[in-house]
Formats: C-alpha cells, sequence, structure tokens
C-alpha cells in the first residue's frame, strides 16, 4: 500500500528548510549597522542606518579601551547620502578601539571594534643585479579588504529585504516541489 503525503505538508517542509538558511543569517546582519575598516593609520566606517535631520546625519566616535563613553572619544561628524554615510580618522596610533555611530535622531546605528596595527615601513636591499631601466607598476592595496564571508556585503540589509528574500526562496521551492510532485504521477491514458 502507497502511502501518501498531503500536499500541504509538503509545501510547509520544503518552505521551512528553504527559509532556514535565510532565518540564520538575519541576526548576525542586523548585529551591527556598520562596517569599519583600517588601512594603516586611518579608520573608516560607513553605515547607511542614518537619515538626516536638521542637516546633520549624525556623529561617529573613536573609543580606545580606556574611554567608556560616547562622549570621551575622538568624535566626527557623520557626511554622505541617503544611501550611504562615512566617517574616518587619521593618524590613528596602534591599538584596539571601539568605533560607534549615533544617528542624529539619538539612536546607535552599532558599534564594532577594531585593531590597529603598526605599519611597516618597507625595507631596501642591495643586490648585484642591475635595476631595472622602466619602473615596475605596483598595485594599490584594496581600501576596504576583502569582504568575504556572512555579513561581508557592503552594506547591511534590514529586515524588509531578508523577508522578500526568503518569500523569493520559499515560492521557488514551492514552485519545484509542485513540479516534481507532477512529473511523478503517472500519466493518465
Amino acid at each position: 500500500m502507497r502511502k501518501s503525503i498531503s500536499p500541504l505538508r509538503s509545501v510547509l517542509a520544503l518552505s521551512a528548510t528553504a527559509a532556514l538558511p535565510v532565518a540564520l543569517a538575519a541576526p548576525a546582519a542586523a548585529v551591527s549597522g556598520i562596517s569599519v575598516s583600517t588601512t594603516g593609520s586611518s579608520v573608516s566606517v560607513v553605515t547607511s542606518a542614518c537619515t538626516r535631520i536638521n542637516g546633520s546625519w549624525g556623529t561617529a566616535a573613536l573609543l580606545t579601551s580606556s574611554q567608556a563613553s560616547f562622549a570621551q572619544g575622538r568624535q566626527v561628524a557623520l557626511s554622505g547620502t541617503t544611501v550611504s554615510q562615512s566617517a574616518a580618522w587619521s593618524g590613528v596610533s596602534p591599538g584596539t578601539y571601539t568605533v560607534v555611530v549615533v544617528c542624529s535622531s539619538g539612536s546607535t546605528a552599532g558599534s564594532q571594534a577594531v585593531i590597529v596595527s603598526a605599519g611597516s615601513a618597507p625595507t631596501l636591499s642591495t643586490t648585484s643585479r642591475p635595476l631595472p631601466t622602466r619602473p615596475v607598476p605596483v598595485q594599490p592595496a584594496p581600501a576596504r579588504g576583502v569582504n568575504g564571508g556572512l555579513g561581508g556585503t557592503v552594506r547591511d540589509y534590514g529586515p524588509l529585504t531578508l523577508g522578500i528574500g526568503a518569500a523569493l526562496v520559499g515560492a521557488g521551492a514551492v514552485t519545484a516541489a509542485w513540479c516534481l510532485r507532477r512529473r511523478s504521477k503517472p500519466t493518465r491514458p
């Protein structure tokens, strides 16, 4: 005797399976609404969480490990557009810092720890071979580093975007299950 599974149960199981990766990734993306990067002795932060109020996007602060509040840190006003706001600090000495972004509405866009490494000066060595007659091009290092892995996008996406993505994945899974189910049924003469 053939045991049949109700189509509603299969649709629910496939939808839950398709939505699981999106649900697991959502908390990681929502942890911080900022992206911090370092290049040499410069630290920069980018966010898209702030809105402009009275001509101001908000303020970012760079806190050392001994500073406890936002007011004690090196503060810089955010600049940018409705898509992206940013701030930068230069001449930062090596150490561990915390970057905090507070929007002009008073809400905190996020905070993130960052480590500034001591830059190493290039060393020159003498060789017995002649120097090249033409200069060798040097490729600049990427300003933001590699944006791979979980949360490695330039912009954090909100719950609405993740929900729409989950709905599209679920609709695709339901459609695939429906097509496979129709193919498995024998055709009637």
